[in-house]
């Protein structure tokens, strides 16, 4: 009982992990239920959308997630320049994770010319391909914003300080679900535009989140404390750093959405029922899966907090606690897939055409146990990974990533599919076979220890050295 009153209330404990970590899991859940609520009313809608979102929206995410990883890598700093107490660096990391976003934005733009070519190429169905490149060039104009609004949040991820990450990414959710259901269907007077409807939502909610972070770290309170304004301007050696660190972590996170994006297509050619429910199984997932996503986040922010004040043995309690939180919470999950999958996927076919939607449902009741055995080792890799991020250990990372990505998911997945004929299941056996292997990669690497000798910030000058000291900070 003692032990467990210690793990609640003491430094890198339950407490300080959930008061960080909730925040940042309900923020993640308004994306899983806007995903969810999004790709529900395309399955409404139309089999084909709801056949088309997924492959588009990965093909997309594919490309933002390299320039989103780099960027969003600045709440590290953040968080490392804060436990160190030199809040003068802040804002000046923030800037330079802004300008990632503005190439990634022009990337993203120059790639919708392509799209014709990258779906042809995918050889799904006309009616698809023509969704996913309707689909795929709207969302690729609001990429900029979307990566920009990542990372600006870090300025509050970063201090620990979530609570308005998640009021703007209700908020946002909340633009993005009511303009869903006017531009989809037609409603209020707005013409129906299905997919491209979804799109523009998907668009205008980013830029929306954006331009309310900017506002909020623009008050004059913050910019006195943090810089987060007089220092805009580009700095060479901190830019150059934030690559340095940040473009593995983004090239990790475009790994794992193209190693997905790569297996999505690949099953789509085993006809719309199995891609749709790949899709569904999917999507189901997620609306567990993201608030791991919150909860990895805040274990990459303590461990850099705890790392910048080199207190690295707090740093490992944090990340055990928030492993043993995550953990309890994904086993109950996997169970309700198993013991109740209906529920999860009777939404899809509510207002769907039973008779066309028949061979989809059952489907996808298979895979949620698929779902149900990985996503219990996606909590290793999530928690595990989040961790050594946090002190700076992304080569690693993005190494790891790499060589289990082509060699367990992908070429498999080929050779099963396209060479051999193999169908849906022995798919899912490979993708399942990949996330385990990753998470207990993650775990073995964490527990080597090697992490906790890392940063990503430069040494401070004496001078900021002694001024952290005059009015350092509790990192609690």
């Amino acid at each position: 009982m003692y032990y467990l009153k210690q793990r609640w209330n003491g430094e890198g404990g339950y407490r300080e992990v959930l008061a960080i970590a909730v925040p940042l899991i309900l923020s993640t859940a308004s994306w899983s239920v806007q995903h969810f609520v999004d790709r529900m009313f395309l399955s409404w809608y139309a089999p084909e959308t709801i056949a088309a979102a997924m492959p588009a929206g990965m093909v997309y995410f594919s490309i933002v997630s390299i320039f989103m990883g780099t960027a969003g890598y600045a709440s590290t700093f953040v968080a490392q320049y804060y436990g160190a107490g030199r809040y003068d660096r802040i804002g000046a990391v923030l800037w330079q994770g802004v300008y990632v976003s503005f190439l990634g934005g022009f990337v993203l733009i120059c790639a919708i010319p392509f799209a014709e070519t990258i779906f042809q190429w995918v050889g799904h169905e006309k009616t698809v391909q023509y969704n996913e490149v309707a689909y795929f060039r709207i969302i690729c104009l609001g990429g900029g914003p979307y990566i920009a609004s990542y990372a600006l949040s870090g300025f509050y991820s970063g201090r620990g300080k979530t609570w308005p990450v998640m009021w703007v990414n209700i908020f946002a959710t909340a633009v993005n679900l009511i303009l869903d259901y006017v531009l989809i269907f037609g409603h209020w007077g707005f013409p129906e535009m299905g997919i491209k409807g979804a799109g523009i939502a998907t668009v205008i909610a980013g830029i929306f989140s954006f331009f309310v972070f900017l506002v909020l770290i623009s008050s004059a309170a913050h910019n006195r404390i943090y810089h987060t304004i007089n220092r805009w301007r580009p700095e060479k050696e901190l830019f150059v750093r934030l690559l340095r660190f940040g473009l593995p972590s983004g090239v990790q996170f475009l790994l794992e959405m193209a190693s997905f994006t790569i297996f999505i297509l690949l099953v789509g050619r085993l006809g719309t029922a199995s891609l749709a429910a790949s899709n569904i199984a999917f999507n189901i997932n997620t609306l567990a899966f993201m608030p791991m996503i919150g909860c990895g986040i805040a274990i990459s922010m303590l461990v850099g907090q705890y790392l910048g004040a080199n207190k690295p043995d707090l740093a490992q309690t944090s990340v055990y606690s928030g492993f043993h939180l995550t953990f309890a919470y994904m086993t109950s999950i996997a169970a309700a897939y198993v013991l109740l999958p209906e529920i999860f996927v009777a939404p899809f076919a509510l207002q769907a055409d039973p008779q066309g939607f028949a061979e989809i449902y059952s489907y996808s009741v298979i895979l949620l146990r698929f779902v149900a055995v990985y996503s219990i080792f996606d909590t290793m890799n999530i928690i595990f990974t989040s961790a050594i991020k946090g002190a700076g250990d992304t080569r690693f990372v993005m190494l790891m990533t790499v060589l289990l990505s082509l060699f367990i998911l992908i070429i498999p997945t080929y050779l099963a599919i396209v060479v051999f004929k193999h169908g849906l299941m022995v798919s899912w056996v490979l993708a399942t076979i990949y996330v385990i292997v990753l998470g207990l990669s993650f775990y073995l690497r964490f527990i080597g220890g090697k992490w906790k000798s890392m940063r990503v910030i430069e040494q401070a000058p004496p001078a900021a050295r002694a001024g952290s000291i005059k009015w350092g900070r509790n990192v609690k």
